[in-house]
């Protein structure tokens, strides 16, 4: 480990924080690349709206990525986000590449966000159970976009 930042945490605390940081952010990577795929290559019924919206998702994931990113070398990590390591670690099912109606989109997306807010929520407690409470927090704070975001691309499922 290298250098810690954080005052007063201890080492465990940290660890525990830091495996949860570098898991979590291989996922909301893998989530990221996904609503880029989407957002290029989507057709059909509400394109547009959805078009934008993937913005502003792919936004907000990028910004959980540079939070995540920065507690870990914070706590004495190394966040790695290489496409070799990522795709090694990632949960996610490979995004499919065959699909273009907006429909199949969601479909796929909100799966997906609901995968990594599950993620999220299981490292809220982890973190928290491990004393470290600001790391919870981020995580905290993480879930509450994901889950709004979730929630947003979701409404554009038929039937809704």
């Amino acid at each position: 480990m290298r250098e810690r930042f954080a005052s007063g945490l201890d080492d465990k605390a940290a660890k525990v924080s830091i495996e949860a940081l570098q898991t979590n952010l291989s996922m909301v990577i893998d989530l990221q690349l996904s609503v880029k795929q989407a957002h290029w290559n989507l057709r059909g019924n509400n394109f547009i709206g959805v078009h934008e919206l993937l913005d502003s998702a792919y936004t907000n994931l990028s910004d959980i990525l540079d939070t995540i990113a920065e507690r870990c070398v914070i706590l004495g990590g190394t966040p790695i986000g290489t496409s070799q390591h990522v795709a090694k670690e990632t949960p996610l099912a490979p995004y499919p590449t065959d699909i273009i109606a907006v429909k199949d989109h969601v479909k796929e997306l909100t799966e997906r966000y609901k995968q990594v807010a599950a993620s999220l929520r299981e490292a809220i407690d982890t973190t928290s159970e491990a004393g470290d409470e600001d790391t919870s927090d981020l995580f905290t704070g993480a879930s509450r976009t994901v889950d709004k975001d979730a929630w947003f691309i979701g409404s554009n499922s038929e039937g809704n």
